[in-house]
């Protein structure tokens, strides 16, 4: 598998297009031509979307994952304060009811 980015990918894959377009007359002997290199164009033009797309999701995926984080942060010493008062004050058999395990 490849380490390039996908934005390496495409700026390579744009590179090639051109040089393709300017050497037409040796390339299409081999059927590399006009009509392939539209049709990598097109692909390259399509992959810049999707790549675009694909970065704004990353950025929207961390930011919601930050507030998660935070929030369970919150939520997970809450629930710890909760399970230590539990099993002070509440008999151990009554325990589950706290989805806590007969646990000591």
């Amino acid at each position: 598998m490849s380490t390039k980015t996908y934005a390496q990918a495409i700026s390579d894959a744009t590179v090639m297009v051109q040089g393709i377009r300017n050497n037409q007359e040796v390339l299409s002997k081999r059927q590399i031509d006009t009509i392939f290199a539209d049709s990598m164009q097109a692909d390259i033009d399509t992959a810049v979307i999707l790549n675009n797309e694909q970065e704004s999701l990353k950025a929207r995926l961390k930011e919601k994952t930050g507030q998660l984080d935070g929030i369970m942060a919150g939520l997970t010493k809450k629930a710890s304060e909760a399970r230590k008062i539990i099993k002070l004050d509440m008999p151990q058999s009554s325990w589950r009811e706290f989805g806590i395990s007969n646990k000591r």
